[in-house]
């Protein structure tokens, strides 16, 4: 059960919708029922009004709320009106908030099987999603994206029945069958002609002519770009680089610039280098007495790469990103995480978007099949004394965004301010789900909020000392969180902070 009192008392954030519900139960229920469903959950409350000039939450009460419950479990379970009904009977209760009551409807996130979740008849008119500016009607090519990853088959295993093997690039397939063989030299699969081998890893399969033609997966693998542009309009593989503020670019390799094949196998090992380059290497001699250059930080930076690629959208928009400046690296990619966010984080769960693609890199060594890779880059990170990794998810456009700084704290200077999650969702609406961090927090606003949650009643300096940060700084950031609705002030010198 919520903390109603909390909610009423802070604001209406992206993930709260409050209705006054005064002549009944609003239409308009279910259109924050389907955007939170298709986004990242929320809750909804029914007998409460927003000041539109102040945002605060003022409420007024449900004079019947057991019939007001009745007609929501009616609406919900009548597929004419809602395409799914994913609530629980512990989702929908009311509560008394000083002599009134409330209605609550807690919807969780959708499992991606269920999506999307629609009012009326028409997924098209009748699916929403959540911004930071409330909900909206989806676009056509988000309600596709949703279908596209409801399916049980990876969409990668497309075959493409237009395209033979000839069209893919054959320098591409001669380096990965290079790769396999060194990795599995006495493999029976080194052993086969192209097109076996191509069906065998899954880049290839027959169709309905009897005749051997590339799946997506092996498109994106090891097609040119103009080819698969064909087939996939917004596919887009962008490094970028830059290492001097005097410069735009220092280095970039774009998968359009065509002095390259452009395609997901040869963009992972052009820049996997130049990813690492700052990374320490620190002197250390193996059995044979020959230096080990890798780190546990190269494998994660590598994984994570790999992640990306395994687990686009291809058809989404905005295409694959990799962003580096000194010591810092934010990669992106188009599509949403098929499972939550801190079941990602945890390990253990794996569910690829792409599982061709995943099986391909996994051939050559590349890319973890446990689903440990985010949980390993985290305790990497902590293990090293890195600032925590960022992990976003974004809509309009759907993204997924990883900001990671190799630098240890004490090597940043200053008094620390930089926040992480002021880099990432440039291009799109974070919505409060974020790893590493709490909604959009990051950086010293994150750790300053952790403190202040630990220990309500503790002081300015106290953290101040606590963080090696000036009093000064972490009254503005308080401030701010204050201002943001995460915390609020219970007295003065003496009083405390009250967590939102």
């Amino acid at each position: 059960m919520i903390d109603i009192a909390a909610i009423l008392t802070g604001y209406e954030k992206a993930s709260v919708e409050v209705k006054l519900a005064a002549g009944g139960l609003p239409g308009s229920t279910w259109e924050s029922y389907s955007s939170f469903a298709n986004t990242f959950g929320g809750v909804i409350l029914l007998g409460v009004k927003e000041n539109e000039k102040t945002h605060e939450l003022i409420p007024e009460g449900i004079g019947d709320p057991h019939q007001m419950i009745v007609d929501i479990w009616n609406t919900l379970n009548n597929p004419q009106k809602i395409s799914n009904n994913i609530l629980l009977e512990n989702h929908v209760y009311s509560v008394n908030y000083n002599d009134m009551a409330i209605v609550v409807i807690e919807v969780p996130r959708a499992d991606r099987r269920s999506k999307p979740i629609y009012v009326g008849q028409d997924m098209f008119k009748g699916s929403f999603k959540r911004n930071n500016k409330g909900d909206y009607h989806c676009k056509k090519e988000e309600v596709l994206a949703m279908l596209r990853d409801q399916s049980a088959e990876s969409i990668d295993g497309k075959i493409l029945e237009t395209l033979t093997i000839s069209d893919l690039n054959a320098d591409s397939i001669r380096s990965y069958r290079m790769m396999f063989r060194n990795k599995k030299p006495n493999h029976v699969w080194t052993k086969l002609g192209d097109e076996e081998f191509l069906m065998r890893i899954g880049a290839a399969n027959k169709g309905e002519d009897h005749g051997m033609h590339p799946t997506l997966a092996g498109l994106l693998f090891f097609g040119d770009f103009m080819t698969i542009l064909n087939e996939v309009p917004n596919f887009f593989l962008d490094y970028r680089e830059r290492l001097s503020t005097e410069t735009r670019w220092s280095d970039r390799v774009c998968s359009g610039d065509g002095t390259w094949s452009g395609n997901v196998f040869d963009f992972y090992f052009k820049i996997i280098d130049r990813m690492t380059s700052d990374v320490k290497r620190p002197f250390k001699l193996d059995s044979k007495l020959l230096r080990v250059d890798d780190t546990p930080i190269h494998a994660s930076l590598r994984e994570a790469l790999a992640n990306a690629l395994i687990h686009a959208d291809y058809y989404g928009r905005c295409g694959i990103v990799v962003d580096k400046e000194f010591r810092k690296i934010t990669i992106s990619n188009p599509g949403t995480f098929r499972i939550g966010i801190d079941a990602a984080i945890a390990g253990g769960i794996s569910d690829a978007r792409n599982s061709r693609i995943f099986n391909m890199f996994s051939l050559i060594d590349v890319g973890e099949r446990s689903g440990s890779g985010l949980c390993d880059l985290y305790n990497n990170w902590k293990e090293y004394g890195y600032k925590t990794p960022v992990l976003c998810e974004m809509v309009d456009p759907d993204r997924i965004s990883l900001t990671l700084e190799i630098e240890l704290e004490t090597e940043i200077g200053g008094d620390r301010d930089g926040n992480v999650g002021n880099d990432v969702g440039n291009d799109g609406n974070i919505v409060g789900n974020c790893g590493g961090n709490v909604g959009n927090l990051a950086g010293n606003e994150l750790l300053i909020y952790q403190e202040i949650k630990a220990n309500p009643a503790v002081s300015a300096a106290e953290i101040a000392e606590t963080l090696s940060l000036s009093k000064r700084t972490v009254e503005r950031i308080s401030g701010s969180l204050r201002d943001k609705g995460y915390i609020r002030r219970e007295g003065s010198t003496r009083g405390k902070w009250i967590v939102l």
